[in-house]
This record gives C-alpha cells, sequence and structure tokens, in this order.
C-alpha cells in the first residue's frame, strides 16, 4: 500500500505529479471540454471553500444526482477536500426513492445534473428543512448553478479551514454512502471509509500495468461504488478519464476517444458481442465463411497457449483479417475491459481475449468496496468461468455443508464496510466475527480462483423439493443469440419455466433469412414458427441441467426489462417479483391461475 495516501482528497498530489492535459473530459455543446490537472486541483478546491462558505463542515453530507460528466467527479473530490461525505444517488430511480434516501442521509446541499432530475427533488427543501442549496450542471432556470458554487469558493478562499478538516480526518472514517438498489425492500447506504476505497485502488494498481497517458471511457453509473473506485485507480495510475455521452453512443465515443480501458456490467458485452455477429450474418459467401470461421476460433479460445501451436497459428490468421475490424469497432487501442456486477458468460470472456481484446471478470459487492477477486493479465491468474484470484488484504471462507465444496461466501479484510448507515440491526445480520456474508454462493477452483455459482436468495425450490439455481441456468440460456433477457421460474411448482425476451435484433436477421415477414415485436412473439425455434434453443441448452433443472415450458414477452419499469435495479439484476407481478398472466400461462 501507498503510505503517502491514507485520504481520498490525497490524490490531489498524485493528479499533480502526473499533470496530464486531461484528468477528466466530457462533451459540452458537441466539442470534448477537458480538465487538466491544475483546472482539476484548482475547481474542485474552490468547490470545497464553496461549501465551507455554505456552512459545510467535516462529516456533513452531500448528494450528487447525476449521470457520468466531468462536473460529477469535480465536485466529488471538492467534497472530499472538507471532509464532508458524499451520498451519490442514481439518476433513474423513482421519486419515492429520492425522498426516502435523502431523508435517510441528510443531505444538506444536492447536486443534479439535469431538468429531469430536479424536477423530482425540487420540493424536498419544503418538508427536509436540513437542505441547504440545489445545484444544478445543466442550466434550468431558477436554479443555482454549479459554477456559482465554484466562484463563491474562489472569491472566498479558506485554506487554513481546509488544511485544519483534512488533519482531522482519519483513513478509517466514513467516506462516501452507497445505496444499494436493493432487489427488495428500501435502499441500504452502506458506509464506506477511506481505507476501504484505497484498499482497492492500491490492489488493483498492483495486478494491472498501465502507462500514464492511457485513456478510460466512463459509462457506469458513478453513483456505484464499481466505476467510482476504479475512477480513483484512474487518477492514482495517470489515465484521462473520458466520460461517455450515453449508453447510446459508447459505440461513437470509443471511436472518438480511442481509449485503452472500460469498465462495464456482462449485459452491455452481449450486446456488443450480439451486433457483430448479427452484422457477421448479413454477410455472404467467402466473407460469411471466414467470419463465422474465426468465430468458432475464438469461441474455443483457451489461456498461455493450451490449445497448441497450430490454433494460435490460426488465431493469428483470424485476428489478422477478422477480428481487427473487432478491435476497430473498439477505438483500436483497447488493452482491457474490466467486467462485474453480474456472471460473465465465459464465451464472452473466450472470444474477446482471442480477439486481442482482453476481458477482465471481477467479483464484488458495494459491501466490500466492491472487489473481492479479480482475473489479472499475469500469467497463472487468469481462469475462464471463475473470477480470479483474491485481491491482496482479503480473505474469503466458504461456509460449505459437510461433503460440500461450494457454500456461501464470507469476506474479511480492509474492503469492508463500517456497516449500513442507521441500520445496526441489519448490520449485525450480515455481519459475524468480522466476515461479512455475501448471500452469494461460490467455490474455490485450484485452491486459487474463487466462482460464484448462485445467489443464496434467489435459490428456490419445486413443489418436488429439489433446488434450482436461477442465475446458473439463465447464464446458460443467455448463451443463445436469440435470448436478450430470461428468467427461470417455478418456486413451489412442479418444474421450471422461463420467462423470455428475445433479442429482437437476432430475431429480425433469422425472418428475413426465413422468408418470414415481420410485424411487430408483440406479434412475432406469438409466431408458431418462431416458438418452434425458441423451443429448439430450450432443448439445445436443457441438455446441460439435470432432468429436475431443465426447462419444460416458457412464455416470450415483447418488452424489454429495464430500470424505469421496476423490473431491474440499477446495476441491472433481475427484480423476480416485480417480474412476476408485472406477468402475472404470462406465468398463469405457464402454470394456470390455480398454481399462482
Amino acid at each position: 500500500m501507498d503510505k503517502s495516501i491514507s485520504r481520498i482528497f490525497e490524490l490531489d498530489s498524485v493528479i499533480a505529479k502526473h499533470n496530464l492535459d486531461a484528468v477528466v473530459a466530457g462533451k459540452e455543446n458537441g466539442k470534448w471540454r477537458k480538465y487538466n490537472a491544475k483546472e482539476f486541483r484548482e475547481t474542485t478546491t474552490n468547490i470545497a471553500y464553496g461549501l465551507l462558505e455554505l456552512g459545510i463542515d467535516k462529516g456533513d453530507i452531500v448528494s450528487v444526482i447525476s449521470a457520468n460528466r466531468s462536473e460529477w467527479l469535480l465536485v466529488d473530490m471538492g467534497i472530499a477536500k472538507i471532509g464532508a461525505i458524499n451520498a451519490p444517488v442514481y439518476p433513474n430511480i423513482t421519486k419515492e426513492d429520492y425522498e426516502y434516501i435523502i431523508d435517510d442521509c441528510k443531505s444538506k446541499v444536492i447536486f443534479v445534473g439535469d431538468k429531469e432530475i430536479y424536477d423530482k427533488i425540487k420540493d424536498l427543501p419544503k418538508t427536509n428543512p436540513f437542505i441547504k442549496a440545489i445545484y444544478s450542471f445543466d442550466d434550468i432556470e431558477g436554479v443555482d448553478s454549479w459554477t456559482k458554487l465554484v466562484e463563491l469558493g474562489k472569491n472566498a478562499p479558506l485554506p487554513s479551514k481546509v488544511k485544519a478538516n483534512q488533519i482531522e480526518v482519519k483513513e478509517g472514517d466514513l467516506f462516501t454512502l452507497i445505496y444499494t438498489s436493493g432487489t427488495t425492500g428500501n435502499p441500504k447506504g452502506v458506509m464506506l471509509s477511506h481505507k476501504n476505497v484505497l484498499h482497492q485502488l492500491f490492489a488493483i494498481a498492483g495486478g494491472f500495468p498501465n502507462k500514464v497517458g492511457w485513456k478510460a471511457l466512463s459509462f457506469l453509473p458513478l453513483c456505484h461504488i464499481f466505476e467510482r473506485a476504479v475512477t480513483y485507480y484512474y487518477l492514482y495510475r495517470g489515465i484521462s478519464i473520458w466520460y461517455a455521452e450515453s449508453i447510446e453512443l459508447i459505440g461513437e465515443n470509443l471511436k472518438e476517444v480511442k481509449p485503452q480501458m472500460f469498465i462495464t456490467v456482462p449485459r452491455l458485452l452481449e450486446k456488443v458481442y450480439d451486433k457483430i455477429v448479427a452484422k457477421g450474418g448479413e454477410l455472404s459467401g467467402i466473407s460469411r465463411a471466414l467470419f463465422f470461421w474465426a468465430l468458432g476460433l475464438g469461441l474455443e479460445h483457451e489461456m498461455e497457449g493450451r490449445n497448441g501451436w497450430f490454433y494460435e497459428f490460426k488465431l493469428k490468421i483470424a485476428n489478422k483479417i477478422i477480428f481487427n475490424k473487432w478491435r476497430e469497432a473498439l477505438g483500436g487501442e483497447m488493452v482491457r475491459i474490466f467486467v462485474g456486477a453480474a456472471a460473465l458468460q465465459p464465451r464472452l470472456a473466450k472470444v474477446f481475449t482471442a480477439a486481442q481484446i482482453p476481458v477482465f471478470e471481477g467479483y464484488g459487492l458495494s459491501e466490500t468496496s466492491p472487489v473481492v477477486a479479480v482475473n489479472l493479465p499475469s500469467v497463472g491468474d487468469k481462469y475462464y468461468g471463475t473470477v480470479g484470484p483474491l485481491l491482496p488484504g482479503v480473505e474469503v471462507k466458504i461456509d460449505a455443508k459437510e461433503g460440500k465444496d461450494e457454500g456461501e461466501i464470507l469476506v474479511k479484510g480492509a474492503n469492508v464496510m463500517l456497516g449500513y448507515f442507521n441500520q445496526p440491526e441489519k448490520t449485525k445480520e450480515v455481519m459475524e466475527g468480522g466476515w461479512f456474508h455475501t448471500g452469494d454462493i461460490g467455490k474455490m477452483v485450484d485452491g486459487k480462483y474463487l466462482k460464484i455459482t448462485d445467489r443464496l436468495k434467489e435459490i428456490f425450490k419445486t413443489s418436488g423439493g429439489k433446488y434450482i439455481a436461477p442465475q446458473v441456468m439463465e447464464n446458460r440460456f443467455k448463451e443463445s443469440m436469440f435470448v436478450e433477457q430470461i428468467m427461470v421460474i417455478g418456486e413451489g411448482q412442479k418444474h421450471p419455466a422461463a420467462l423470455i425476451i428475445p433479442s429482437f435484433v437476432t430475431l429480425h436477421e433469422w425472418c428475413r433469412r426465413h422468408n418470414i415477414g415481420y410485424t411487430s415485436d408483440s406479434e412475432m412473439v406469438k409466431d408458431r414458427r418462431i416458438v418452434a425455434k425458441f423451443q429448439e434453443e430450450i432443448d439445445k441448452y436443457n441438455k446441460n441441467f439435470s432432468g429436475y433443472e431443465q426447462v419444460k415450458k416458457f412464455e416470450l414477452l415483447s418488452t424489454v426489462w429495464g430500470i424505469e419499469t421496476g423490473e431491474l435495479t440499477a446495476t441491472l439484476k433481475l427484480k423476480r417479483k416485480k417480474i412476476i407481478e408485472n406477468y402475472k398472466g404470462a406465468y398463469e400461462n405457464i402454470y394456470g391461475v390455480q398454481d399462482y
């Protein structure tokens, strides 16, 4: 661990040392607006002064509610510089969740990204007198701009007060509150200290060498600790952070920025893969044959030349004539992609790594700051189908029943949270003797690599008494190009079944090739030919499971599950009870009304 840094705001000196032309950058009016090292440090310091002038002090809580942008990180660092606490909030949750979170943590100042967010929280000061001010990043009529706070600090500098506050901040002090987007109940505020978060960036930095000046594209929510912790890693390692304009424009931004890395969730990587394969399907003749030959090679990839010299020879050819186009689509300079927040299909890790776009899957939770284990680039430190070796300073214990090699994953280390904010009883439920109970099921492979097998809370039992691990099954079925989203159901029922949302991009192409006229998504999911095709896919992947685990029936749905409609958490996990509630009719079609 770097002994010269024990609090997040001390990254200021590292930023000065690297002296980048673009510490952070974001699009403003169609052009990239960069903040160099000097401007970044001055702006964050002025924000700190401005907050002090408002009456915000060490230990006070401030909230940022915005999509990723440069202002988010500038404000975050300004908050840290006075020893205040950032309790960021997702920009796409409900008004009720905003009300609950702001009341729970008592945020004294709120920064919002745009008018849509402001409209959801503008009435909060009427019922929450502790709110001193609301600032906006976008220009909104009647709302103070964040630049007004910068100017306030610039005109009333308080360097001695900032220094005094920083002297009082200890490494074990609360640094941030991360409100988890739980699948049930109200969000819980995960309390993370400076030490928790710094452990992550030091541990990650030790396993991933880089060059100062590399670029990273950022698009996962900064209010989640995954993107946030990696952001501090970027600052520590001298990696320039470029914020994507939106999820829809990631492809365009990759070509503009030409980054060396980014972090993502499996679902977004799956979409990239599906689009690439769909384009390959549009080819004809020798071009099409070569594309799928290369794709087949990629799907067979094994680490460190285990497939033999002839395979590696063929892979070199595939990289030269096919996979080079994949790399160009990602900007042409990609060195690594970090993947977390959900299980990654091994085939994706294989095919992208084969294409010289190395994918590194990791595992963690908000409560562990977040990384527990991650695959590394060094020889012998990456294993497909696992989340890699444990980070230095992290201990894992598998709470397995006698005769079993898998069980609940328990974690201990400098990365484990301080507890849940204002919820000591909830904290006691998950902490025992310093061990955090993750609720995830896993095992160790070869005594070194952690493998996640399911969520303890998601395992269900059929009426025949058989336990079903739905996430394992869902990940296997999602290997089908035809499956966009899937939820395996069947708790208390005779057999498992599935609610499936097709990949409509793939379905369009399949219908075109089979001369089937495409009307609408809602009509096509009822078409007997399409239902028959999905039955083929189900039968194909059912072979991977025991008889009692196999999906016996399914329903095709036409509306993609989303965060706004309540079926997904902000980190894209399935809200299973909500999905069954929203699709009660489909559930009853499978099991009958009397079984619901």
